[in-house]
């Protein structure tokens, strides 16, 4: 655990053996610090420079040799506060100017994206992506197409979905093919009677995309994510006219 949070700061861990050797030692000279911390004196002042350049080390002159010293511990929450700052400027900027920039330079094909996925895993993937997807959107809802034998499988590999979909603000609504479903909060929900047995199933329209989830024997999921602007625009016309009847 220390040596990952050590990592998160950009030290390897020859740097974080010598940056505790030095807290343990006090001040010293490259011969005791090498000595201590069983780093061979080149690769121990080698990575000494670099903890000083960091701002984790410093040293002073005594007669003809250099002697180390670390810095207080409280440097490294200023490290990790510096990094976050810088972190959350290169978000706002991938979010606002180069992402968007990228998709400008991107060809406009029309091409449709398959993608498919199996297992539970797989189908956290597609919920997780949903829930990705609709999120950055300034009009956050999405369609879904649902019947009743997916249910109990649907969100077995993401038990909290609905609550991290509410928390997140996202609207859904649902077109329930036969009886069941439950009421949940920022949702909508309308039924199509069917006569017999229907085929489990799970059409989610979220633009520019649509993942249709579905079971193989066994009960065994899989899904196919349609990533296409046109697919999902036909898609959604689909669900609002049929919406508007029931």
């Amino acid at each position: 655990m220390i040596q990952q949070a050590f990592e998160m700061l950009g030290l390897t861990p020859k740097e974080t053996q010598l940056y505790q050797t030095l807290l343990k030692l006090g001040p010293s000279s490259i011969r005791d610090i090498a000595e201590h911390s069983g780093i061979n004196r080149g690769t121990a002042y080698e990575s000494l420079k670099q903890l000083q350049t960091k701002g984790i080390v410093s040293y002073f002159p005594k007669g003809k040799r250099r002697f180390f010293t670390a810095e207080n511990p409280d440097i490294l929450l200023n490290l990790a506060e510096e990094k976050r700052s810088r972190l959350n400027k290169t978000i706002e900027n991938l979010k606002n100017t180069i992402i968007p920039n990228l998709h400008q330079q991107q060809p406009d094909y029309h091409q449709t994206h398959v993608r498919y996925y199996e297992g539970d895993d797989g189908i956290e993937w597609v919920l997780r992506d949903i829930l990705n997807v609709v999120s950055q959107q300034d009009h956050k809802e999405y369609c879904v197409f649902s019947s009743k034998p997916i249910r109990p499988f649907l969100y077995r590999p993401f038990p909290n979905y609905t609550k991290q979909r509410v928390k997140l603000g996202i609207n859904v609504k649902v077109i329930a093919l036969g009886d069941g479903g439950e009421e949940a909060e920022l949702s909508e929900r309308k039924w199509i009677k069917t006569e017999g047995s229907v085929d489990a199933s799970y059409i989610a329209i979220y633009p520019p995309k649509c993942a249709i989830i579905s079971l193989a024997s066994n009960n065994f999921p899989s899904a196919v994510v349609l990533e296409s602007k046109d697919i999902a625009k036909a898609q959604q016309i689909i669900f609002d006219t049929l919406w508007k009847m029931l």
